[in-house]
């Protein structure tokens, strides 16, 4: 294997050891900690020619042998996933090419990503939009801000839900991930603390981090985060922001209740950090027993609170349009910063938006539908073909949060990957590799790819332990 492109790029020891969290599982300590290394690079989370550190002082770090790291680092070159080179050291790289080591199924089943089929409308809606098309090309066609008619549907359905809001408080983005990106460039700076549920939303983490900042983790329990936690971290740690998803959390699909979210508030109001509320699963509610009040129609009383919402996770994961909800003048803020990353919104896919949002309601009662059946078929062939596993109920969005009932999440995602399956680890959720005993396993899977996903999962269980091989593609997390 040869090294092409940037790199390399050195591997701090303490990142290295945060990252590997919880790698042992009670096998052979050198084919773990290989199986480890080898899940950080697939899932991205070790960027592809990144230098690990020098034998010795990894298993200084990790509180092993020297000859462990060695014949982990061996098992890797053997893999064709690590290559020594002069004056360079240890350099892990994905393969280029064909599939190394062993062959694999291909993988034709993605559980990496939990994320709904196109809506079947979408066609005609995007048919619609091009008959519109004309009506907007005498503008420039670089929009910081979006559609007019876009931003005043989303401000009425924030309205309608108690929280008064004009399209002077909305901007369109890219999608939710490309809101988060933007308000974590324009509201924080660099070694900026951020509070985050643990587990969270793995691309959210990567924002806040590329915009420089410190992540503070708030446990998540079986109704959200407690507020007496989230009072006392805030207290100590005094974060500039707090992000946070109170309905159907990504992974857990917990709910916050009411109490909580005005306690939140307050705390927000008092100590001056800014709620970022993630609303992108709020939509896929299947059958929860309340309907919790939006952040957004909580009185501030003085807190600054920014609400993200999405069509992908309900319309379409192809239909990149977000949105950020937030005062005047933390919209024109992130404006401001806006150019930097990119020069607005795509005017066809504003106008399917329009199209798609004039029918929200009815997409929305059909995806629950949807996820309803495929959420029962789900947790039916879960706990009989794996009863040893702990499979929760939830009563809305995307995923199941599985118990393992032991740390073997990576060793896992990979044994699965032999099966043809794409699967994420449970410590991608985490800051600290923690979550090794949790997987996440989208409810969205087509109905017909179920039984035949459940199966290969139980056999890449019941197979653990056995050598590994590396299919080239990366897994991201959606």
């Amino acid at each position: 294997m040869s090294l092409a492109g940037p790199g390399p790029f050195p591997v701090g020891i303490t990142a290295l050891v945060s990252l590997l969290g919880e790698w042992r599982h009670g096998g052979r300590a050198h084919a773990e900690l290989a199986e480890k290394l080898q899940l950080l690079l697939i899932d991205g989370r070790l960027r592809s020619g990144s230098r690990l550190p020098a034998e010795r002082t990894l298993a200084a770090a990790l509180g092993v042998s020297r000859t462990t790291i060695v014949s982990a680092y061996s098992t890797l070159r053997e893999r064709g996933v690590l290559t020594s080179i002069q004056g360079s050291g240890s350099i892990l790289e994905l393969p280029r090419g064909g599939q190394v080591g062993a062959s694999v199924r291909p993988l034709s089943i993605d559980l990496s990503k939990a994320v709904p089929a196109p809506w079947p409308g979408l066609p005609a809606f995007a048919a619609r939009a091009l008959e519109r098309l004309p009506e907007q090309m005498s503008r420039f066609g670089i929009d910081m801000f979006g559609l007019p008619d876009l931003r005043q549907m989303i401000a009425d359905r924030y309205t309608r839900a108690g929280a008064p809001t004009s399209p002077d408080e909305i901007l369109v983005t890219l999608g939710a991930q490309h809101a988060i990106g933007l308000v974590a460039r324009a509201m924080l700076g660099r070694a900026d603390r951020v509070l985050v549920e643990s587990p969270t939303y793995p691309h959210a983490l990567d924002s806040f981090r590329a915009a420089g900042a410190r992540l503070v983790a708030c446990p998540v329990g079986p109704s959200s985060i407690d507020p007496v936690d989230f009072e006392e971290i805030v207290r100590d740690g005094r974060p500039a922001l707090a992000y946070l998803m109170p309905d159907f959390h990504n992974p857990t699909g917990t709910s916050m209740p009411d109490e909580a979210r005005e306690r939140l508030v307050a705390v927000a109001a008092r100590t001056g950090t800014v709620l970022v509320i993630d609303e992108t699963t709020a939509d896929l509610d299947i059958d929860r027993p309340f309907t919790p009040t939006q952040f957004a129609a909580i009185p501030a009383r003085g807190a600054t609170v920014v609400t993200i919402g999405s069509l992908s996770k309900v319309v379409w994961s192809g239909l990149r349009i977000g949105w950020i909800r937030a005062d005047r003048h933390v919209i024109d803020r992130i404006v401001a910063a806006r150019p930097s990353s990119d020069m607005g919104n795509a005017i066809i896919e504003q106008l399917v938006a329009v199209e798609a949002m004039e029918r929200f309601d009815e997409i929305r009662a059909g995806r629950r539908d949807e996820l309803r059946v495929t959420r029962d078929r789900l947790v039916g062939l879960l706990r009989s073909r794996l009863p040893e596993w702990e499979v929760p109920d939830v009563d809305g969005g995307l995923a199941l949060w599985v118990g393992l009932g032991a740390p073997l999440s990576s060793a896992l995602a990979l044994a699965a990957r032999d099966q043809g399956v794409t699967i994420t680890a449970g410590s991608r959720f985490g800051i600290d590799g923690a979550f090794e005993r949790h997987i996440r396993i989208p409810i969205t899977t087509h109905f017909g790819d179920l039984d035949d996903a459940v199966g290969r999962l139980a056999r890449a269980w019941a197979g653990l332990g056995s050598p590994r091989s590396l299919a080239p593609e990366t897994a991201l997390v959606v």
